[in-house]
């Protein structure tokens, strides 16, 4: 049976993964942690770390977990650039899922709208992307949103920081030809939904996820911590956890 250790304990997704550790008879949660308790003491009762805390403790848990050859389930999102390269650095030593998003159906709209985008492209498609979620949600816009960015600037040869544009305001003028929308709603207790919308003359494709419980992705995160127990130090995300790649 998988050892688990999950941190933010008292956070909406640190429940969630209690919750949904307990449902799952191949793992038992041997310890847990909030922030000012004792991680190296939770960490030494563990096999494979489950984090969905804040962006700001990675570079302890990372430290915690190098020291003691841990496993890794990194679901937290709004990282620096330093903080990702630390967890880049780290897969070097340990095997370490880091994924935006831990639900099959999110990862399911990953591979569709990679599929969907290399079909359609920039020639005819103009492409957005929306996300909402809950009124708490501290970064944005979300990791789930910003992954579908990426696969979309991937796709079409554009780059975030050249080609992707936050909301629109004024006299803006026509839209450029490889701009990508991205735009972020907040409010009331959303738990996330995304879409990505193909828009040409005379028609209009829509990819939409919308996720009604955390546990869909709490399950996710158990799923990938027992799938890492075999494998070899390196960085892996939930595309590999599911085989679409």
């Amino acid at each position: 049976m998988l050892s688990l250790l999950v941190t933010g304990k008292s956070g909406r997704m640190g429940q969630a993964v209690l919750q949904a550790a307990a449902a799952e008879p191949a793992v038992s949660v041997a310890a847990t942690h909030d922030a000012g308790e004792d991680l190296p003491a939770a960490m030494a009762q563990a096999a494979c770390v489950i984090d969905f805390s804040v962006h700001t403790f990675t570079q302890q848990l990372l430290a915690a977990a190098l020291a003691r050859g841990t496993h890794l389930v990194i679901g937290t999102t709004g990282h620096t650039d330093a903080e990702r390269d630390a967890i880049r650095d780290a897969a070097s030593h340990l095997p370490i899922v880091y994924a935006s998003n831990y639900s099959v159906g999110v990862n399911t709209l990953f591979w569709l709208t990679r599929q969907a985008a290399g079909i359609l492209g920039q020639d005819r498609f103009d492409i957005e992307v929306t996300e909402m979620h809950h009124r708490h949600k501290i970064d944005a816009p979300s990791g789930t949103a910003r992954t579908l960015l990426d696969i979309l600037n991937a796709a079409t040869g554009t780059s975030y920081a050249a080609d992707v544009t936050h909301g629109r305001v004024g006299n803006i003028g026509p839209r450029p030809p490889r701009q990508i929308g991205m735009h972020t709603l907040r409010g009331g207790d959303v738990v996330g939904d995304h879409t990505v919308l193909f828009a040409a003359d005379g028609e209009r494709v829509e990819l939409t996820h919308k996720a009604s419980s955390r546990l869909t992705f709490a399950a996710g995160s158990i799923r990938a911590a027992i799938w890492l127990t075999t494998k070899p130090p390196g960085l892996y995300d939930m595309q590999d956890v599911l085989g679409l790649k």
